[in-house]
C-alpha cells in the first residue's frame, strides 16, 4: 500500500470518528492494553478450571486451551512493551477475579466451566471480530494476529458446547452473566 493509500485510509477513519471517539493512536493503546488483560483474564480462568478440574478427564483439554490463552497473553504483552502502551492498572482485579471464575463454575462441574468457556469466549470473538474491522493494512501483522486468535477463541467455544455447556442447570443466566461481564471487563480495560 502506498503512503497516499495509508493516508486516505486514515482520513476516512478520522472523518467516520465522532466526538469523544479515540484517534488512531488511542485506538492501538486501547487495543493493547484490552487484549492484553483480557489475555490475561483467560490465563486465570483456565488456571483456576484446572485447579479444580486439572485431574479428572477434561484436565488435558483445558491445558491446551491455557496454553494457546498464554501464547496470546505473551504476544500482547510483547505489543505492550513496543508499543510503550501502559496496561491496565484492573490487572490485580482480574488476577483474582479470573481465577474466582473459573475455579467457581468449575466447581459447580464440567458443564457450567464450558458454560463460563462459551460466555467468555463468545465475547472476545465479537471484541476481536470488531478489533479487526477497524484495524487498517498499515497494521497487517497485528490484524491477521487478532484474526488468528479470534479463531481459537472460537475453537474454545466450541469445545465449551461439544462438553454439553448447554446443559449446565440455569445455563442461561450464568451465560448471561459471565458474557455480559465479560463484556464490562472489556470496557474497563479499554480505558483504566
Amino acid at each position: 500500500m502506498s503512503t497516499h493509500e495509508t493516508r486516505a485510509n486514515l482520513k476516512r477513519t478520522v472523518e467516520n470518528r465522532l466526538p469523544g471517539d479515540p484517534d488512531r493512536e488511542q485506538f492501538l493503546e486501547r487495543l493493547c492494553r484490552v487484549n492484553q488483560a483480557g489475555e490475561y483474564g483467560a490465563v486465570r480462568i483456565y488456571s483456576g478450571q484446572i485447579a479444580v478440574l486439572g485431574r479428572t478427564k477434561i484436565g488435558p483439554t483445558l491445558r491446551h486451551m491455557l496454553d494457546q490463552e498464554k501464547e496470546h497473553l505473551r504476544y500482547f504483552t510483547d505489543e505492550v512493551g513496543k508499543r510503550q502502551v501502559r496496561p491496565t492498572v484492573l490487572q490485580p482485579l482480574w488476577h483474582v477475579m479470573g481465577f474466582a471464575l473459573g475455579a467457581g463454575t468449575a466447581l459447580m462441574g464440567e458443564k457450567a466451566a464450558m458454560a463460563c468457556t462459551v460466555a467468555v469466549e463468545e465475547a472476545i470473538d465479537e471484541h476481536y471480530a470488531e478489533q479487526r474491522e477497524k484495524l487498517g493494512d498499515d497494521e497487517h501483522e497485528l490484524k491477521e494476529t487478532v484474526e488468528r486468535f479470534r479463531l481459537e477463541e472460537l475453537e474454545h467455544r466450541d469445545i465449551g458446547y461439544e462438553h454439553k455447556a448447554e446443559q449446565t442447570p440455569g445455563y442461561n443466566l450464568l451465560y448471561g452473566l459471565v458474557r455480559n461481564g465479560s463484556k464490562f471487563a472489556i470496557w474497563l480495560s479499554t480505558r483504566i
